[in-house]
């Protein structure tokens, strides 16, 4: 089968080989899956610069865990109904080594999530880890209906999810944005109000937008860097959940400031989530799909024979508005 894979960690247009790569059989509990999509995801990027040094520690890789395809072969008979769905494809390679970068993957079979009919593949490709990010960080913790939530860096991929996972559940969503595009990316998602990101009048700004009250839940996209700006702005009692510090990633915290103010703090790593938090969201995005109650952003499609201009566009200062696909 035609593929993408690395042997060494490195720059993509250093490590990445497109060619040909044995074609993989189904074990007991597997679904074989001709892949038509492959999303391309930060972690996918940092994975392959060594993020985990031992990940080739088992052969080579083939890179990334989200995509989408139809099932043709089984493991085992108990799964033969499964052949023919269409399906988006999740944790594809989370501790595995062949991802959806190939014409086929094998993977375990709840891995594989039926496609609504009026979803084509491009969409359910780009489900798994910003959509189930984003439902994670927006449902950890208590309800929030008619809550205030904020949600910094909104015109990110979790973010932009985020900001609707959070209305639809009844919230009033206070974005952050850092150029009139990312601004306009948010009100498009539904955020109410939409804020640059945090400078030295973002305190007044907020308390402007709740007639002085403080906020009861922050979803947050650089933790080191917003910190000081959150906690000036949270209520007691209440949390800050988030999911990545990329600009600092070894951030000090104030330990007893926030243990004071009876904080949560939750760290998301959409990866390791408990079973249940990942079906609650593979539910709902089921529903949201068939609904079409969902705002999917596309920023390209590559061919498989330039997966490494995808990676590196990635990596790229530029902003990228939506989720980056290959076309397989």
């Amino acid at each position: 089968m035609l593929a993408a894979w690395y042997n060494k960690f490195g720059p993509a247009d250093k490590v990445l080989n497109i060619g040909e790569f044995d074609e993989p059989v189904p074990k007991v509990g597997e679904v074989k899956v001709r892949v038509f999509f492959s999303a391309v995801n930060p972690s996918d990027t940092k994975k392959r610069l060594g993020s985990n040094p031992f990940a080739l520690d088992h052969g080579p890789i083939i890179p990334h865990s989200d995509g989408a395809g139809e099932i043709i072969d089984v493991g085992n008979d108990e799964l033969k109904d499964r052949i023919g769905e269409r399906v988006w494809l999740y944790e594809a390679q989370h501790n595995r080594n062949f991802g959806t970068s190939a014409e086929f993957v094998c993977l375990p079979s709840i891995n594989a999530v039926r496609l609504p009919k009026n979803t084509n593949y491009d969409v359910g490709s780009m489900m798994g880890i910003p959509a189930i990010t984003a439902h994670r960080c927006v449902h950890i913790g208590g309800r929030i209906e008619n809550c205030h939530v904020l949600i910094t860096g909104g015109a990110g991929r979790v973010g932009h999810y985020a900001i609707q996972w959070a209305k639809q559940a009844g919230a009033i969503v206070i974005a952050t944005a850092s150029n009139l595009k990312s601004i306009n990316q948010c009100e498009r998602a539904g955020a109410d109000f939409v804020l640059e990101h945090p400078s030295k009048f973002f305190v007044d700004q907020v308390m402007n937008i709740t007639n002085g009250q403080k906020i009861d839940k922050i979803i947050d996209s650089d933790f080191g860097v917003n910190l000081d700006y959150l906690l000036a702005v949270i209520k007691p009692n209440c949390e800050i959940v988030t999911f990545a510090s990329m600009s600092e990633m070894h951030p000090k915290i104030p330990f007893y400031k926030m243990m004071n103010m009876n904080l949560n703090l939750k760290m998301v790593f959409v990866y390791d989530i408990p079973q249940e938090a990942k079906v609650n969201a593979i539910n709902d995005i089921t529903v949201a799909l068939k609904k079409e109650r969902l705002i999917h952003r596309l920023s390209g499609k590559y061919e498989l024979k330039d997966i490494r201009n995808a990676h590196i566009k990635i990596e790229s200062n530029l902003t990228t508005y939506g989720v980056i696909l290959i076309k397989i």
